[in-house]
């Protein structure tokens, strides 16, 4: 995985709506962004290769639903749920890694 160079964001700021007064910009800590990219390699290199895509299920009693699926390959859209990209993800690198599954304990 590789970093990228870290860069600092402006300072923006507006008149308070109370009495117009402005924020004391010199007391004001500048922000930094740091970006974080993924090259694109397998996130599963060695464990359980004989099976077409890992997939763990966890039954837990307490679950508002009765299944969710957990990201486990870092490129989901809604992260941490997993939306499915893995899918484009394993044909790309060859890997096999699925969603890590909370199912809701049968009473």
């Amino acid at each position: 995985m590789s970093m990228a160079s870290v860069s600092s964001a402006s300072f923006c700021y507006s008149k308070s709506r109370i009495g117009g007064v402005k924020p004391n910009i010199a007391a004001a800590r500048p922000r930094s962004l740091v970006v974080v990219r993924a090259e694109a390699q397998a996130i599963n290199p060695e464990i359980r290769k004989t099976e077409e895509k890992v997939v763990d299920s966890v039954m837990v009693a307490e679950l508002s639903k009765p299944l969710t699926a957990y990201c486990r390959c870092w490129r989901s859209g809604t992260f941490p749920l997993c939306d499915g990209s893995h899918v484009k993800h394993n044909k790309a690198t060859g890997d096999n890694v699925g969603p890590l599954l909370l199912k809701k304990q049968k009473e």
